[in-house]
């Protein structure tokens, strides 16, 4: 403990003093296993984005409903033997949609379909792994920053509340008439899964610039791109539920034309499903509708923040909201096309993966409003 100094000392007496570590405190924790925490959830997010790949493929092939129990630990080791496989066929064989609607299938197409929604859980398994596996080693070694650790808690917390979630979609579709799982519930399912992916890539984006430097930056926040880049992230967000909700009942292979509706502004019969709030979730010609709609609006938006955000002082954050004004056209476009040709897996897949890149360029944009990066008098970044 240092003795206490005089009030009358000399500023310039010498004084033994700590001596503080190379680039200040608030940087210290940036030599530790800041990095190496940034490189796990990069790999994490790579996990994620094929998991959304996986289970969208999943849907496309019809295969979502095959495994009819839910068992985490035991459900990792698929059917190994002609029993197994006869024991699996036979629960499946009781469900709705083998009766109303694969009446016939054999063993063989049965496996196909079991192999999809298995490697679909299975993959859910390995991110919970990798997650676990390194939470808990930083833990264990102390090299978590400051602050981080609720935050890489949050996201073992969000993962195991979508594998609960999944369970509950498949669950909607084992009783009953039904010959899928809700759309609702699959759309549920499929926001959770980006905003896991929102929350990896923005701690990314944080962990990649020293603290210092974000709270440096921080000052020279452009507050209202930041809050457009917010509406948009909101609204973007809004229209993957609408997409999920097209998925979920398969309303891209109906109405095939554009930019009309069965030659009309609107699709016939919008409301013939009573009572009438369903018509939201299960009427394939409004639900459609709807998408498209929003997908318009969105356009609308985008251009309002592109053309606000031409007006940024940096080059860097201008760069950032082009790159998002383009991939919306693009966006759009794929959205054209997976309806002209009624949604075939391959197109329905890219329409998918291109959400997933303009949701991660939104929060790219929204993060560069919100900590621009130093640049020079002449506007290069520095």
């Amino acid at each position: 403990m240092s003795s206490k100094r005089s009030i009358f000392e000399e500023v310039g007496a010498e004084t033994p003093r700590a001596t503080a570590p190379k680039g200040g405190m608030i940087d210290a924790g940036k030599r530790g296993a800041r990095g190496a925490i940034r490189v796990w959830l990069m790999i994490l997010f790579a996990l994620v984005v094929v998991m959304i790949a996986v289970g969208g493929l999943t849907r496309l092939t019809d295969s979502g409903l095959s495994i009819t129990v839910w068992a985490p630990i035991s459900g990792a080791i698929p059917p190994l033997t002609a029993e197994d496989w006869q024991r699996e066929f036979d629960l499946y064989r009781q469900i709705p949609e083998y009766q109303l609607q694969n009446q016939g299938m054999t063993l063989a197409e049965f496996q196909f379909i079991y192999w999809w929604e298995w490697g679909h859980r299975q993959l859910g398994r390995v991110i919970g792994l990798v997650w676990a596996l390194g939470f808990l080693g930083f833990l264990v070694a102390r090299k978590i920053p400051t602050g981080w650790t609720g935050r890489l808690l949050f996201l073992g917390v969000l993962g195991g509340l979508q594998g609960a979630i999944g369970w509950w979609m498949v669950a909607s579709g084992l009783t009953g008439t039904m010959l899928d799982v809700a759309s609702y519930r699959l759309a549920t399912h499929l926001g959770l899964a980006f905003v896991i992916l929102g929350f990896i890539a923005w701690y990314v984006f944080e962990l990649g610039r020293e603290e210092r430097d974000l709270m440096q930056a921080r000052r020279a926040r452009e507050g209202k791109l930041f809050g457009l880049g917010t509406g948009l992230l909101h609204f973007t967000f809004l229209q993957i539920l609408l997409g999920a909700l097209v998925a979920g009942i398969d309303a891209g292979r109906t109405y095939n034309d554009w930019p009309l509706m069965a030659g009309g502004l609107l699709p016939p019969f919008p409301f013939d499903i009573a009572p009438v709030w369903r018509n939201f979730f299960e009427n394939a010609g409004l639900v459609q509708f709807m998408h498209r709609v929003a997908g318009y609006l969105l356009l609308i938006f985008g251009t309002v923040v592109w053309l606000r955000a031409r007006k940024s002082p940096n080059a860097d954050t201008r760069f950032r909201f082009n790159a998002v004004y383009a991939m919306l056209w693009l966006q759009m476009a794929i959205g054209v096309v997976t309806v002209l040709y009624m949604a075939p897996w391959q197109i329905a897949i890219l329409h998918q993966f291109g959400a997933v890149v303009l949701w991660v360029l939104i929060l790219r944009a929204r993060f560069g409003a919100g900590y621009p990066t130093q640049q020079s008098i002449r506007g290069t970044t520095a």
